[in-house]
């Protein structure tokens, strides 16, 4: 199964990409730890992104789709995988179409999680005080004002690739703002559908 989970940042996509991960036995692959491990490991589009990124310049779609090739190619993707943080656009959604259906392999499910911006301010300055609290150490962005810019460069460039996969039939939207196991058993119901006996 390839599974794909959008919604804006601090909706939880993390938190149950990597529970969906430990379920179906799938890796959950994240753009920026496929870049810094292929960075390390000195593959060819690795050397690529290095050189990109020692300028300060920002990694283009072709090396990023570069590296997701690579990635999926390797043995534990072979029954599925999880995209975490990719794609960001339009053209990354089609250049990933082009890519999978040239190893044909296609996006089985996008799972959109809906969430309240405002609630979502609130989620994010309680989980802060959270960490704070129990003496753990904050994200820089976990802010409102970061989130409110995160927020914004979402919807104008991620948000439009939501009518995309929605004109593709891929699209299931749920409610982002359940608790936590909510959110995990309205996800599970969806992949219930997608299993194969």
């Amino acid at each position: 199964m390839i599974l794909m989970l959008l919604g804006p940042p601090g909706a939880g996509k993390g938190t149950q990409s990597q529970q969906i991960s430990e379920k179906l036995g799938i890796p959950q692959l994240s753009t920026g730890d496929m870049l810094r491990a292929a960075v390390k490991a000195e593959t060819p589009v690795g050397l690529k992104a290095k050189q990109v990124m020692a300028s300060g310049g920002l990694v283009s779609d072709e090396i990023v789709i570069g590296i997701i090739a690579d990635r999926i190619s390797e043995a534990d993707c072979s029954k599925g995988f999880i995209l975490d943080g990719f794609p960001r656009t339009l053209a990354q959604a089609d250049a990933l179409d082009k890519l999978l259906k040239s190893k044909g392999r296609k996006i089985d499910c996008v799972i959109e999680l809906k969430v309240d911006d405002g609630k979502l301010v609130d989620r994010i300055e309680n989980r802060a005080r959270e960490t704070l609290a129990a003496g753990g150490t904050v994200r820089a962005d976990d802010n409102a004002e970061a989130l409110k810019t995160r927020l914004m460069a979402y919807y104008r460039e991620t948000a439009p690739i939501i009518g995309y996969y929605f004109a593709h039939g891929l699209l299931k939207s749920i409610d982002g703002m359940a608790p936590i196991a909510e959110v995990s058993q309205q996800i599970d119901e969806i992949l219930n559908k997608y299993q194969v006996a």
